[in-house]
């Protein structure tokens, strides 16, 4: 049962919460406007798709910086308290410091549960309005930027393997093409050709400059051609992957895009576990940044609510950095992804711990 502080303080936090959002996601709007104008205009960008555009921006960019928001809210309302000395009289009233935390605790909940189930189903779509409007109208048709489509390897089957060193998508035709077909782990074929082609009417691939290598017992049987019209089981848009795609499913569809991907042996795989972890982790964050808000801004200080709100930027900037470092580091590297995209949150996990155990003294 709530207690009457209680359903205060919770009140607070939901509000402020509420009214960081209401106050920062208008400016970044405003911002982006400012930014983009000239190159909507020269582009003749219908009014239909600049609102829909700023819909989608909104979700993004509130799930963007919802880390900042919410310790910012916490800084802001819980140095209030000090500073009117209401959190000296909750204590001086027998109440410890673990239990003045439970309402926090309650907010960050309902803050997280709201972050995880926009996450999953909110988020994806307003990433692929925003992400979509970006490089339809303002980076000049940039499909192919879009596009992961060089060095391009995937497995079609258990035993298939295909590879192109790039891939132009305007023209339907990837290059350097290889397929190996194997046999219980023995090289069965190999086919490769200089240039392959999509012929959308016909249904079939141009493959020139090809070759194909039978391998058999003793001797290997070698078939050439200049041009060769053929029929395969691939896709050539699904050698080319839009690289945001992770961003733009729901967390279903990203589950399932990653194991097909990583059976494809998709060299982007790091990169959509990121994007998978990390909807679990921005909800935790605001238990810990919960946490580190409370131990930082309960004190009276003597530069007053400034000193608090001074602190509490440079903590949560710190913590989005980090949590660029790492996301970028994990997509890049051979650092395993949930080990990289969990750091942030188990270093400043332990900074709470250790100011709350401060903060209680």
């Amino acid at each position: 049962m709530l207690s009457i502080i209680d359903k205060y303080i919770l009140k607070r936090y939901l509000i402020t919460f509420s009214m960081m959002l209401l106050l920062f996601v208008p400016i970044g709007i405003i911002i982006d406007v400012s930014e983009k104008v000239n190159k909507m205009i020269e582009n003749k960008v219908p009014f239909k798709a600049i609102a829909s555009y700023y819909v989608d921006f909104t979700v993004y960019f509130a799930n963007l910086l919802f880390p900042i928001f919410l310790f910012l809210s916490i800084i802001w309302f819980t140095s209030k308290l000090a500073n009117n000395t209401e959190i000296i009289a909750i204590l001086s009233s027998g109440i410890s410091f673990t239990r003045f935390l439970r309402p926090y605790i309650i907010g960050a909940t309902l803050v997280s549960i709201f972050a995880l189930l926009v996450g999953f189903f909110l988020v994806p779509k307003a990433s692929e309005g925003f992400k979509n409007f970006r490089y339809m109208y303002l980076i000049g048709n940039g499909q192919n930027e879009i596009r992961d489509n060089s060095n391009v390897f995937r497995q079609i089957s258990s035993d298939e393997y295909i590879f192109v060193s790039s891939f132009n998508s305007q023209s339907q035709m990837a290059f350097d093409f290889s397929m190996e077909k194997f046999e219980k782990d023995k090289l069965k074929y190999k086919i490769s050709a200089s240039r392959i082609k999509w012929n959308e009417r016909q249904k079939t691939y141009s493959l020139f400059n090809f070759k194909k290598r039978k391998v058999g017992e003793t001797n290997d049987i070698l078939e050439s051609a200049d041009k060769k019209d053929t029929v395969f089981k691939f896709d050539l848009e699904d050698l080319t992957p839009v690289v945001f795609i992770a961003e733009t499913l729901s967390y279903t569809d990203l589950t399932k895009f990653i194991d097909k991907e990583r059976a494809r042996g998709s060299s982007n795989i790091n990169t959509y576990l990121v994007v998978l972890y990390k909807k679990y982790s921005i909800p935790v964050s605001a238990f810990i940044l919960t946490i580190i808000a409370v131990a930082v801004s309960s004190m009276k200080r003597r530069g007053g609510m400034g000193t608090n709100l001074a602190i509490g930027i440079l903590l949560a900037f710190a913590f989005v950095f980090l949590d660029k470092i790492f996301g970028v580091l994990a997509e890049k590297s051979a650092a395993p992804p949930i080990i990289a995209v969990w750091i942030p949150n188990i270093l400043f996990g332990i900074l709470a711990l250790f100011l709350l155990r401060n903060a209680k003294r």
